[in-house]
């Protein structure tokens, strides 16, 4: 009898498949991030400092260097540039999830099983869900960063401000890690690699939101 599990050829086409819908975006949404020297002006030398904190630094310096000219020094800004990134990135995989769900019933010549299409469809709301998350981190700090420009910011405030961001960057985190669960015994599935790909992705995207909520730890108070 032969194996239902599908091979390279298909595993290709899928993954094929799912880089394109990211790629479709303008967004490198949840590709590897390569390294680069850290540039001698302040604005990049405050970030490369500051990237140097979180676990994935070159993912930090890469994704927020274009950003540096508005956050210059400021460790509210750059969270708040971090958190905006995160919620950018997890959005368009939740697109490419949706896109995937609807637009791939048969992917590559390989139809997805019913166990595998209810995971990604699960992931669609759940990273969403982190997205949103995401973006409501951003707004907490941008009220704090509006606060301390108007002379407001007192210290009650900003520790506020900095929980409700903590809390939903780790909120965003858990939702993608909700997802990749989804596919942790995959090797049991007749998945045409949907789930390697799947929970490859979702590793990635969740660099981005561990690293703004590093970023948001590093505000002092």
């Amino acid at each position: 009898m032969p194996s239902s599990r599908a091979g390279p050829r298909h595993v290709v086409l899928v993954m094929l498949f799912f880089a394109a819908a990211v790629a479709a975006r303008g967004a490198d949404a949840a590709s590897p991030v390569t390294t680069r020297p850290c540039g001698a002006a302040a604005a990049a030398s405050f970030l490369c400092s500051r990237c140097a904190t979180t676990v994935y630094p070159a993912v930090c310096y890469d994704s927020l260097l274009p950003y540096a000219g508005a956050f210059q020094d400021s460790r509210v800004r750059l969270a708040r540039a971090a958190a905006d990134v995160a919620a950018a990135r997890l959005r368009d995989f939740s697109a490419s999830l949706d896109e995937l769900v609807h637009g791939s019933g048969d992917v590559g010549a390989v139809t997805t099983p019913p166990r595998v299409a209810a995971a990604v469809r699960d992931c669609v709301g759940t990273v969403s869900s982190a997205a949103g998350l995401a973006r409501r981190s951003s707004a907490a700090l941008g009220r704090l960063d509006a606060g301390a420009a108007a002379g407001g910011g007192g210290s009650r405030l900003a520790r506020w401000e900095v929980s409700n961001a903590k809390t939903w960057l780790s909120a965003a985190m858990a939702n993608v890690a909700t997802c990749a669960d989804g596919f942790a015994d995959a090797d049991s599935w007749s998945a045409a690699g949907i789930e390697e790909v799947v929970a490859g992705e979702a590793a990635n995207v969740s660099k981005y939101t561990s690293n703004a909520l590093a970023l948001v730890n590093g505000i002092p108070l």
